[in-house]
Formats: C-alpha cells, structure tokens, sequence
C-alpha cells in the first residue's frame, strides 16, 4: 500500500499531461508556427547571403518577423535584439548594393 502522498503526486501528474483541448496534443499554435517559419526563413537567407545582395534584404525582413514574433509572445529582449538585427541587415544590404551597383566585388 503506497501512502497517500504519492498517490496525490501520481494523481497531479497525470492531470498535468492531459491537453486542456481534446485532440490539440501538439501544443502547436499560430504564434508558434509564425515563429519557426520567421527563424526558418532566417537561417536560409542568412545561408544565402553570399549569393546575392536580396538574401541579404530577405535576411532583413526574416529578422523584422522574428522581432515580431518575440514581442507578440512576450520575450520582448528578443524582440529588440531581432529589431536592432534587421537594421544591421539593412545597413549591409544598402552597402552590398552600392558594392554592386560600383562594380566591386563582393567577399
């Protein structure tokens, strides 16, 4: 026979597992989806970058969504930290085009 401690333990993790919304188990909602499609697109512009000065645009625009996507879900240091690298991509963007536009080669 188990105390009666444990049995309430049992009792409260079960009822901690169980989803408040029959048959939405993955716990996946917009603002999570809208965030792994803004970091996703992150990481791929950010891999693209050397390609081509738009990566680097795109980069900008991906970093916006994930600030964002910080401020909506209430990480508002990530939100600022995303902003402030948007503007850093568009400060390289706007040089790699005058780069481009001059005719130097980019690195």
């Amino acid at each position: 026979m188990r105390p009666a401690g444990n049995r309430d333990s049992i009792k409260l993790a079960e009822r901690a597992t169980k989803t408040t919304h029959p048959g939405k188990e993955t716990g996946v909602n917009p603002l999570t989806l809208f965030g792994l499609f803004a970091v996703t697109a992150m990481l791929i512009t950010y891999a693209l970058e050397s390609r081509s000065p738009w990566f680097i645009l795109a980069f900008a625009a991906s970093c916006a969504l994930g600030s964002i996507y910080g401020f909506l879900q209430g990480a508002w240091p990530f939100g600022l930290v995303e902003a402030i690298w948007a503007v850093v991509a568009l400060r390289r963007w706007y040089l790699a085009r005058r780069a481009v536009s001059a005719g130097e080669k980019r690195v």
